[in-house]
C-alpha cells in the first residue's frame, strides 16, 4: 500500500545461543527516497563472539630471526579480549641488544635505527607479564615460534611467569588442518579481504583474531571453547614449549628427539646419568633445560 511502512519479517535465526547468528530475511519492497528498491533475499552475518572463561590474548612477535633460542624480539603486539567482550591492544618496539639482520628487516621492515631508543625486553618484561597474567594465548604459528621465543625472553629477563598453565590456540594449525594456507590467504579466505601490512605485528595480530572468529563461523565441528580449540590446534602435548619433551597417553613425559626419542625421561635419566649434563651444556632452550631439571629433581625424589 502506498505510503505505508513495509515490515521485514525474520525467517530464520540459526544458532543464536551458540553465538553463530545467521539471519535470513526477505523483503517485498522498500521505499528509499521515493525510489522502489527490490531485494529478493539478504543474509546478515553477525560476527562470532568468542566464548571465553579467561581473557584471551592474541599476540605476534617480530624478531631478529627464526631461532627461538638465539634470536630476539624487536616488536611485540597483542590484543587482549576479555570475557565481557572488551578489547585492549598494545604494540611495543623492543631493542634486541644486537644488530637486526638485513634478511629480517626485509620481512618486517624494522631497522636498527627504528629500535635504537626503544626499551630492552628486560625493561618491559614485567609490564608484559602483568598484561598476560591469567590469560590464555592465541597466535598464528604461535605454538612453534612465538610462545617458545617469548618464554625464552622472560627467562633471560628473570621474570617468573608460568605460561604452562595457560591454554594455547594456534590459528595456523586450525587453518592448516582445514585449508593449509598462509595468514594472508587465511585472511582473504575467511574474512574476504586482503591483509594490509603483512608482517606488521599489529596487522598480523588483528588478522589472526578475525580469522579465528571466522573459522568458528565456518566449521560447525569447531567448538567455541578455549579448551577444545587449544587441544585442536596442538601438534603434540608438549611438556616444554619447544616440544623436546611430550606427554604420552598416560601423561608420562617422553623424549621427543634424538636417539632416545619415544623413551620415558625418567628411564633415560636413570640409565644414562650423563644425559642430563649433556642437555645442560648443549644449545637447548632455557625452558627445555628448566623442564629437564624439574623432571630430574622429581626422579631423584622418588
Amino acid at each position: 500500500m502506498r505510503g505505508t511502512k513495509q515490515s521485514i519479517p525474520v525467517l530464520r535465526l540459526l544458532r543464536a545461543l551458540q553465538y553463530k547468528e545467521i539471519v535470513s530475511i526477505k523483503v517485498k519492497r522498500l521505499k528509499i527516497c521515493c525510489n522502489p528498491f527490490y531485494l529478493r533475499s539478504a543474509y546478515v552475518i553477525i560476527p562470532m563472539q568468542l566464548n571465553l572463561k579467561n581473557p584471551l590474548i592474541f599476540f605476534d612477535l617480530e624478531t631478529t630471526g627464526m631461532d627461538t633460542v638465539k634470536d630476539r624480539i624487536v616488536e611485540i603486539s597483542y590484543l587482549k579480549v576479555s570475557p565481557n567482550g572488551m578489547e585492549e591492544s598494545k604494540t611495543m618496539r623492543i631493542n634486541p641488544g644486537c644488530p637486526i639482520p638485513a634478511e629480517a628487516t626485509a620481512v618486517h621492515g624494522i631497522t636498527d635505527s627504528d629500535v635504537a631508543n626503544a626499551p630492552s625486553f628486560k625493561d618491559v618484561a614485567k609490564t608484559i607479564a602483568r598484561d598476560f597474567e591469567g590469560a590464555d594465548l592465541a597466535g598464528f604459528n604461535s605454538n612453534r615460534f612465538d610462545v617458545p621465543l617469548l618464554a625464552e625472553e622472560f627467562l633471560r629477563a628473570g621474570v617468573d611467569i608460568d605460561l604452562s598453565r595457560r591454554k594455547f590456540i594456534d590459528v595456523q594449525t586450525i587453518f592448516h588442518k582445514k585449508e593449509q594456507r598462509t595468514l594472508s590467504a587465511a585472511c582473504k579466505f575467511y574474512c574476504g579481504k586482503e591483509l594490509e601490512n603483512a608482517h606488521s605485528a599489529s596487522a598480523d595480530v588483528q588478522a589472526t583474531y578475525e580469522v579465528l572468529k571466522s573459522q568458528l563461523d565456518r566449521y560447525p565441528d569447531l567448538e567455541n571453547s578455549i579448551e577444545f580449540l587449544s587441544e585442536y590446534s596442538a601438534h603434540n602435548r608438549n611438556v616444554d614449549f619447544a616440544g623436546r619433551i611430550v606427554y604420552n597417553a598416560k601423561n608420562e613425559e617422553l623424549i621427543n628427539f634424538g636417539k632416545y626419542k619415544g623413551q620415558l625421561v625418567s628411564e633415560v635419566l636413570r640409565k644414562d646419568p650423563g644425559y642430563y649434563a649433556w642437555i645442560m651444556d648443549a644449545d637447548f632452550a632455557l625452558n627445555t633445560k628448566q623442564v629437564f631439571t624439574r623432571l630430574r629433581l622429581q626422579a631423584v625424589g622418588k
